[in-house]
Parts: C-alpha cells; structure tokens; sequence
C-alpha cells in the first residue's frame, strides 16, 4: 500500500506479508526528486537490525530502474540484493 502525505512530499510504502497477510508495521518512507526515488527504513533481516532502501531512478522515462539493499553499518555501505529493469507499456 503506497500513501502519499502532500504537507510533507513523502511517500510511505507499506508491505503485505503474503505467507500470513499482515500488514508490516514500518513503512519504506521517501520522495521522488528529478526523475529519482530514494526511500528507508530500519527492519530485521536474517536476525539483525539494518537498513533497507530503495532506489527507484529514470522514473520519467520508459524505462525506470529499481535497485533494493541493506546496510548492516549505519549507511555507510549498502549490498545491493535486487534489481528490476521494467518497461512502461503505452495505453
């Protein structure tokens, strides 16, 4: 679920867990800047406390990239473990 807050620019993403449909409880929180996204959380993966972020870029274009990482030290590094390609259909 994506809510938009117009007071503050910001996006806030929230997750459905899919295995038991509960909605997570912290959001991905970001905003959109010249044609790039960039939204963080804190949350737990594999047992410890990181960052997550998400890098949306070319959203402009026909062709926008997302690319998914964690950080495990604060933000001062980040491994990125997903990234998507797509491509905007016309109507």
């Amino acid at each position: 679920m994506r809510l938009y807050n117009p007071e503050a620019h910001q996006w806030s993403i929230y997750w459905v867990n899919g295995a038991d449909g509960v909605l997570e409880p912290n959001p991905m929180v970001g905003e959109f800047n010249n044609g790039r996204g960039e939204f963080y959380n804190q949350q737990v993966y594999e047992g410890r406390a990181v960052y997550a972020r998400f890098v949306w870029t070319g959203v402009n274009s026909k062709s926008p990239h997302f690319e998914q990482a964690f950080s495990a030290d604060g933000g001062k590094t980040w491994e990125t473990n997903w990234i998507t390609d797509q491509t905007k259909e016309n109507p």
